[in-house]
């Protein structure tokens, strides 16, 4: 939070901070989907921008910045791990295979770019199948 007002920005000023809220919004209907699309999209999306900015930021010898996105980079692979470990219980519960139906979710409520790079180390900590990854860099 200083960190961003000492860059003249307080939360929520940022669009992933708005887009968040406006996916959980649009997904509040169903869990499985909001699972999906929330911690496995968007939050995943925070997984790949993150290293490149902090080698930015690194060059720049910014190092409390690079500290505080270190700290939200690892914080994010919980995020989204526990998200994966929701979509997948909630698939098991539908009889759905969680691949497929997390590109047809995608497909069907998603309407930006999932695009590489990507963080496949983080990604697969974070409970992502090689097949999931694949299949996303084959979709982009």
């Amino acid at each position: 939070h200083e960190q961003l007002q000492q860059l003249a920005y307080v939360y929520g000023d940022l669009n992933a901070h708005n887009g968040l809220w406006e996916m959980a919004v649009k997904t509040a209907h169903d869990v499985l989907i909001r699972m999906a699309l929330v911690p496995r999209v968007l939050e995943a999306r925070g997984l790949d921008a993150t290293p490149p900015i902090i080698a930015k930021l690194q060059a720049q010898n910014l190092q409390t910045l690079v500290e505080i996105l270190q700290i939200i980079l690892h914080d994010e692979i919980g995020h989204v791990a526990i998200g994966s470990r929701w979509f997948v219980h909630c698939c098991a519960e539908r009889n759905l295979m969680p691949e497929t139906t997390f590109q047809r979710l995608v497909a069907q409520y998603f309407t930006g770019d999932i695009k590489p790079p990507f963080n496949i180390e983080a990604r697969l900590a974070a409970g992502f199948s090689q097949a999931e990854l694949e299949q996303l860099s084959v979709n982009k």
